[in-house]
């Protein structure tokens, strides 16, 4: 697989609730969307770097809204990296697993007439999933990093990842509890999308070394 062309455009002190990161902004190639690396401490020569690859999500990293769990992840995200003291969030202009705002709210629709997040799109005439993250593994190679714990749920997230070379060393869970508005869609993410959750739609945080033992199957 080819790897994205990236050029870092500018970085900026962003002071949050968890402490200072700094925000930096990249652009690939003709894409028209902008991707942003929030680094936070020293990389101490980059291995084993804890990072998290988010996908934008209007709805709930701005919204607050509770139909699904992303605003919560990128919250305790932000949290598990100031707590280890560095790390890196990669911000993926990537809305919707891909399909854009505008389905996706056309997505949430059909949602509420009963169909799951995976048919919703099908039925949109999209993949269930149409994320790609060639870009974030261009962004890593240009922060210097040579290999990560990676905080997701997600086994295809990892599997690409290290399609284009980073070396993902360990998978940390992200353990968000479910709410009213979000289970039907955290069952369908785990039974449809094979995303590491429990029955009560919380991460599986039993095997977060797995990927430390695992060559060529999933975490």
């Amino acid at each position: 697989m080819t790897n994205e062309q990236v050029e870092r455009r500018s970085c900026a002190r962003i002071p949050t609730a968890h402490g200072d990161f700094e925000l930096c902004l990249y652009s690939c190639g003709d894409e028209a969307k902008d991707h942003l690396a929030m680094v936070y401490g020293q990389l101490d020569g980059s291995a084993q770097v804890l990072v998290r690859v988010h996908s934008e999500c209007f709805t709930g990293d701005v919204m607050g809204s509770q139909r699904c769990d992303c605003g919560a992840q990128f919250e305790r995200s932000m949290a598990l990296i100031a707590e280890s003291g560095a790390g890196i969030i990669l911000y993926l202009r990537q809305e919707g697993r891909g399909i854009g705002l505008l389905d996706k709210l056309r997505a949430y629709n059909l949602q509420d007439e009963g169909y799951d997040t995976v048919d919703a799109n099908l039925l949109l005439g999209h993949e269930p999933d149409e994320r790609d993250y060639r870009v974030a593994a261009a962004i890593l190679k240009n922060l210097g990093v040579r290999s990560i714990r990676l905080i997701t749920n997600n086994p295809n997230k990892i599997d690409q990842l290290q399609a284009y070379g980073i070396a993902v060393e360990a998978r940390v869970p992200l353990v968000i509890p479910a709410t009213t508005e979000n289970a039907t869609y955290l069952r369908a993410k785990s039974s449809r999308l094979n995303h590491i959750l429990d029955l009560d739609g919380s991460a599986d945080d039993s095997e977060p070394s797995e990927i430390a033992r695992r060559n060529g199957r999933r975490a």
